[in-house]
């Protein structure tokens, strides 16, 4: 057989040299002095590290494998924070949800820095440098008792856990690490839920916590519309809705677009734009950053969101909250806005915090056909943001700071607010 040829259930030794989008890390099969080697994605490893992997799937330029052992480890490999996904495990048996839990926390930073370096690079075309940044408390707790929310999956025997990595099949738990106090304290995870599909914990307000059971049980929790703080301003939101997961997030990132939007450019008296708005939790940032005679209008497809947004944004004469698709809200502005309207938009800033896909293609260039003074983009994913950067950079628009943000420790995501300049 020849060196690069590989297959699925072949056992493979590899040493690891990089880390991929997505939690997995690259080892290369039959590299040779001339040749590179075929790239075999591996997860619970880290470069630097040689390890014993059995092949799952070949593709065409690639493959995957589950990594069975440690041979030569990194000196920034510890003990797993979640015994349960710990690479002592078998890899069907493996928790999923806390892929960078055996990686020392500095170093998890520094790993998903090169992540969204490399994805402004390739994607984007575009090179910069940018340190990950903690979340207030972060290193203090080990990167743990951070998530206010945790979903966990019920199997057809009722018991819960989350999936195994790329995979539905439910790996039951005994305990949730990464969730907070009050959620690890509620949860009782021996408890058997036939019927249910899912269970949602949340924690909300001054540590209360609802136990949400989808399809099949009663839910109970102690209302259907709770409360948020951010610094001193109160945010009402559906109990099942969206809120940002970290404890420090919905501060961290408000924050972060309050530094960034540039008062010189940006007139009050414009009409700002909130897209993918939420409960309104940047339109009120845009507003108390610009002022009272403010122009805000946040638009979010979920329409109970939208109404908490109205509610939220109440004090501002100026602002409002309106119910639609992005991309459809925006072409439908597009057709309407008058003269006078599109002036404003033009003295105006456009937040956006899209979904993990991304803007896209069309959204982008309805935003930039408004031209507005100035452009936030709130991304959760690097290689969504490094594309929707450079569709921007081809109509015009200069990325020109960048703030990243570790607000999910233990896991390869990573937050980051971008703002961009004609």
């Amino acid at each position: 057989m020849p060196a690069a040829e590989i297959r699925p259930g072949q056992i493979v030794e590899l040493t690891i040299d990089n880390v991929a989008h997505g939690g997995r890390f690259v080892g290369r099969y039959g590299a040779t002095e001339t040749e590179r080697g075929r790239v075999v994605f591996v997860p619970d490893t880290m470069p630097g590290e040689t390890v014993r992997a059995q092949v799952v799937e070949v593709k065409k330029s690639f493959a995957s494998a589950v990594a069975l052992e440690v041979l030569d480890a990194s000196a920034d490999r510890v003990e797993h924070v979640w015994r349960e996904a710990a690479i002592g495990r078998a890899p069907a048996e493996r928790a999923g949800g806390a892929e960078f839990g055996h990686i020392r926390l500095a170093r998890q930073r520094e790993l998903k820095q090169r992540v969204i370096e490399d994805a402004l690079q390739r994607t984007g075309g575009i090179t910069r440098e940018v340190a990950v940044q903690a979340a207030p408390g972060d290193d203090a707790r080990g990167g743990l008792g951070w998530r206010t929310r945790t979903r966990l999956h019920v199997d057809d025997r009722g018991r819960q856990g989350p999936f195994a990595p790329r995979s539905h099949e439910v790996v039951p738990v005994t305990s949730l690490p990464l969730a907070t106090q009050g959620i690890q304290r509620s949860a009782q995870l021996d408890q058997r839920l036939p019927g249910v599909t899912a269970v949602d914990y949340v924690a909300w307000g001054e540590g209360e916590v609802d136990v949400i059971a989808m399809e099949g049980a009663p839910e109970r929790g102690r209302t259907d519309t709770i409360v948020e703080t951010v610094g001193e301003r109160e945010f009402q939101l559906d109990r099942s809705g969206f809120w940002q997961v970290h404890r420090e997030a919905a501060g961290v990132l408000t924050d972060a677009v309050r530094r960034v939007i540039d008062t010189t450019r940006v007139d009050p008296a414009g009409w700002s734009l909130d897209l993918y708005g939420g409960v309104g939790l940047f339109a009120a940032t845009i507003a108390e950053t610009l002022g009272e005679r403010t122009r805000v209008t946040s638009v979010e497809g979920d329409e109970v969101a939208t109404d908490h947004a109205s509610e939220n944004l109440a004090e501002w004469l100026g602002a409002n909250a309106e119910t639609g698709r992005v991309d459809r809200w925006l072409r439908e502005l597009a057709g309407r806005a008058s003269q006078a309207e599109r002036e404003r938009l033009a003295h105006g800033l456009i937040v956006l915090d899209p979904p993990r896909a991304g803007a896209g293609l069309e959204v982008v260039e309805q935003i930039a056909g408004l031209e507005p003074a100035q452009i936030v983009y709130v991304a959760c994913d690097p290689v969504a943001l490094a594309r929707d950067a450079k569709l921007l950079g081809e109509r015009g628009w200069q990325l020109d700071t960048l703030e990243a943000f570790d607000l999910f420790p233990h896991t390869h995501h990573v937050e980051a607010v971008a703002s961009f300049r004609r």
